[in-house]
């Protein structure tokens, strides 16, 4: 914990700041697929056949679209958390919005859309995660952004992103500024550049979480939804308040307007969708066609018909004028977004892959004269389920016209006693084995029962945890804290490093950059060693925040040297760059000390420093015993040496607790698994007969 001054503080008290995160991100997969439920869906209709997608495992894809095929050509790798919506802006501009758990702020990134991945914004603004975005589709200036602390901000994209040449301290931090844009650039991370004279215009009203929003096509109206229940209706220009609609009793969760701004769409977690004339200020059709929650909302482009999904994991077709439904396909997984595209209609749900289906959104009559549709009711599903007579739908299509695929993945985890294996479980069943300190997979062991598998490879051994993991972003997330990540030391030979002395010692996350090696019981000073190699065919991601410019993520291949302390945390460049390591409690505890150092300690200056007359006429020594108490063992005295009578060194057995210990043992272990006392580790020897 690092103690800094407060500013503008005479009194010279200080106040504790938690040191800043170093993360990296491991898979083993292609990173042309995502690895996480897809969360949002953007298609780019103007002189290009592309389709956005959005991720939890924290990237944007573009995908080149084809008659059967999908192609990966671009990677937007900039948050460091889900991506939880993203739209396009006119035919060039995606902006995306995320949750950073890092600093608590939330994000709302704009890319160039047609380029390799280069994001040219970052904009802070809102308190809480943003949730949701909006865009006007014939004014391409416009985008709002709501978010779970209740915010509404509408944005002038042009103002926004553009650079005040004004300010002469563009890229300093300024505590008193509340909007602040990042500028990322091809060639480095970015620092911070504050847009001085921009605020967005901001539509004050809802008290809680905000979770839907939606734009008519000239950006004139503003429709807005969340945890309150109400339809919110702004003019996006002024930022005020036009109404508020009553008349669902759960959350808001999907908005839709039509072109004009007259009609709205809502789907809620009351299972219900409405349809609100804006006009006359009421709800004119309630539709009651899923069995739970609506999340997701698209719409034919004369608004007569809409299509919908959501926790019930069914995609289903109503029209608005008849209120004639028909179960256009159903899977296993939640439905999240829908984007409807030409003829077909893209799917998002909790799984890493995304379905097309057929739609028929020119003519979405044509689906209907396929049979098995039924009449939506008014009410509530569970108080209708008489209306379809007790019969379950049937879907018109089994399987989608095509699928871009994701990877599983990775739910559960579990860290390993040896402190460099952490054991996995994806969504497929399959179980791996990690080595951290390499960011490989060295087994997969299949589908396999994760539980046993955990138990057969139970090591007894205690390291001090050095590292946390999470599986938030369906990946292998490895965060390093300090001093945490400098705790834990273990023998070159542990970790496979060959070419080093037996005795040299590592401190895994020095050795993640530069391996500093010391040399048990040698005089030497210590040794720098070249890193340990990460994979190249998946290279893993770095996040982290230096003095400027928030949390940013970025493959480790696209670093290109130029980063300082306004990219990295400063005690990461202090033990790369100046080989400095915090302080440590108890450093002359000989913790990762192997038994078979105490045997040759006891050997030389308990056993062989008695005299002659302990050896028997045969030449053996004679049985006898002692005490060793580990406090006033120190790592010194564990040295090797040579005696003139080394023929006759005795076997020796050190015992704790009357049981005999292994020589691979380290004393940390013995106090964890057989001594478990707080008090001093005290260890018994004993010569057997025999030479």
């Amino acid at each position: 914990m690092h103690r800094v001054g407060s500013a503008g503080n005479t009194s010279n008290s200080v106040r504790t700041r938690k040191e800043k995160r170093l993360t990296y991100v491991l898979t083993d997969a292609d990173d042309r697929k995502h690895c996480a439920g897809v969360n949002c869906l953007a298609v780019l209709k103007s002189g290009y056949d592309f389709i956005f997608t959005g991720s939890r495992d924290g990237t944007l894809k573009r995908w080149t679209l084809d008659v059967d095929s999908a192609t990966c050509s671009a990677t937007f790798e900039s948050h460091v958390d889900w991506v939880n919506d993203a739209v396009l802006a006119g035919d060039n501009t995606l902006v995306s919005c995320s949750s950073d758990t890092t600093s608590r702020f939330s994000i709302c990134d704009m890319w160039n859309c047609l380029s390799d991945g280069a994001c040219i914004r970052t904009l802070r603004q809102h308190s809480d995660y943003v949730t949701c975005l909006a865009a006007a589709e014939k004014n391409s200036n416009i985008v709002a952004s709501g978010g779970l602390g209740g915010e509404v901000f509408i944005w002038d994209v042009e103002a926004a992103v553009a650079t005040n040449s004004k300010s002469s301290d563009a890229g300093k931090m300024n505590a008193l500024m509340v909007s602040m844009v990042l500028i990322f650039k091809q060639q480095h991370l970015g620092h911070s550049t504050q847009s001085h004279g921009y605020v967005p215009t901001t539509a004050k009203g809802h008290k809680e979480s905000v979770y839907a929003l939606a734009m008519n096509d000239s950006g004139s109206i503003l429709v807005s939804g969340g945890t309150e229940k109400v339809v919110r209706v702004w003019d996006p220009r002024s930022g005020s308040k036009t109404m508020k609609l009553r008349g669902h009793t759960d959350n808001i969760r999907a908005l839709l307007l039509d072109s004009t701004g007259r009609f709205c769409l809502s789907g809620s977690s009351d299972s219900m969708i409405r349809l609100w004339d804006l006009g006359q200020q009421r709800c004119v059709h309630s539709y009651a066609v899923h069995t739970d929650s609506v999340w997701a909302l698209a719409s034919t482009p004369t608004f007569s018909h809409v299509y919908s999904g959501g926790r019930d994991s069914s995609l289903y077709l109503t029209d608005l004028l008849t209120r004639e439904s028909i179960l256009l396909c159903t899977k296993e997984h939640p439905i999240l977004q829908l984007a409807l595209h030409d003829e077909s209609i893209w799917v998002a749900t909790t799984d890493s892959s995304v379905n097309r289906w057929p739609a028929e959104g020119q003519s979405p009559q044509k689906v209907f004269q396929k049979g098995c549709s039924f009449l939506a009711g008014n009410l509530s599903f569970a108080r209708t389920r008489v209306s379809l007579e007790g019969s379950t739908p049937v879907p018109v299509y089994k399987e989608p016209t095509l699928t871009i695929q994701g990877t599983p993945a990775i739910v559960q985890h579990e860290i390993l006693n040896n402190r460099r294996h952490v054991l996995t479980k994806d969504t497929d069943g399959s179980v791996k084995l990690w080595e951290i300190t390499r960011g490989v997979v060295i087994e997969d062991y299949g589908k396999v029962s994760f539980e046993d598998k955990k138990e057969q490879l139970f090591e007894m051994v205690s390291i001090p945890a050095w590292f946390t993991v999470d599986t938030r972003l369906g990946s292998l997330s490895v965060h390093l804290d300090t001093p945490q990540c400098f705790s834990a030391e273990m023998y070159s030979a542990d970790l496979n490093i060959s070419g080093k002395p037996e005795d040299d010692k590592e401190i895994p996350p020095r050795s993640l950059t530069h391996s500093r090696v010391e040399v048990d019981g040698a005089d030497n000073d210590a040794v720098v060693y070249p890193p340990f190699e990460f994979s190249t065919a998946s290279p893993p991601s770095i996040v982290t925040e230096g003095s400027q410019g928030g949390p940013w993520r970025k493959k480790i291949t696209d670093l290109d040297g130029t980063e300082d302390e306004k990219d990295f945390p400063w005690w990461c460049l202090d033990c790369v760059l100046n080989n400095r390591l915090p302080p440590r409690e108890n450093s002359n505890a000989p913790r990762i000390l192997r038994i078979h150092k105490v045997v040759n300690y006891v050997v030389e200056k308990m056993v062989l420093d008695k005299p002659l007359d302990s050896v028997n006429p045969d030449g053996t020594f004679a049985p006898s015993g002692g005490q060793l108490q580990h406090s006033v063992v120190g790592d010194a005295s564990f040295r090797s040496g040579l005696k003139p009578w080394q023929k006759l060194r005795p076997n020796i057995e050190i015992l704790c607790n009357n049981q005999v210990l292994s020589p691979d043992m380290s004393l940390a272990t013995v106090r964890a698994y057989i001594w478990k006392k707080p008090d001093d580790l005290i260890l018994n020897y004993r010569v057997v007969q025999g030479r």
